[in-house]
């Protein structure tokens, strides 16, 4: 198992889109065999940034969803007026 972080910075008045759509993926998550959990975490300090923690049976099958249709989708969205800038992975070994 291993776990990655991912941050990323929401443009203002964007948080609830952000947020909502961050519940559909864990929708589709659920049906993904190499996924454990994820959740997500707002910064009390910087309402604009977030922290998903999500568990995954190896970095290969986290790279492997990242690379996905689905996956691309959401990106591709998040960049059209969502986020502030580029996402930020991190993998907690």
């Amino acid at each position: 198992m291993i776990t990655i972080g991912m941050n990323y910075k929401v443009l203002r008045g964007k948080e609830e889109d952000f947020e909502r759509m961050f519940r559909a993926v864990l929708e589709i998550l659920h049906s993904v065999a190499t996924h454990g959990t994820s959740a997500l975490y707002k910064d009390v300090n910087d309402l604009q940034s977030y922290l998903i923690v999500s568990e995954w049976a190896s970095e290969e099958d986290f790279d492997a969803f990242i690379q996905s249709a689905q996956f691309r989708s959401v990106a591709n969205w998040g960049q059209e007026g969502i986020l502030a800038g580029r996402p930020v992975h991190t993998v907690y070994r």
